[in-house]
């Protein structure tokens, strides 16, 4: 199927383009499901399920964050506290500016 390109207007063009760049989504699709059909066979052929081989994770998920106990507790009122990660606290910018250490706000 050869077309003509140099007969096609401008919105033609565009026509043209939008479907031959969905035709190749569609294609890269269906190759990809033809790969993951294979590597299925290949890791049940080997006696091996998909988690043996990829340890159960799924590709692109992160971990939850969990809840990280508080390291450093603000002298001047100790119901505020921090973990130590992510941007420090103002009473702790605070309380280093007034000489204070970072060894000294460790709870316990």
């Amino acid at each position: 199927m050869a077309v003509d390109i140099k007969s096609l207007n401008h919105s033609q063009l565009n026509d043209l383009i939008s479907k031959a760049q969905i035709r190749q989504n569609e294609l890269r699709k269906e190759k990809v499901g033809k790969l993951r059909e294979k590597i299925h066979a290949l890791i049940k052929a080997e006696g091996y399920s998909f988690d043996d081989i990829f340890g159960g994770k799924v590709a692109g998920k992160r971990r939850s964050g969990g809840i990280v106990a508080p390291k450093y507790k603000n002298p001047a009122n100790p119901e505020q506290t921090w973990s130590g990660r992510g941007k420090r606290p103002r009473w702790f910018n605070d309380a280093l500016k007034a000489g204070k250490s970072e060894k000294s706000l460790l709870i316990g």
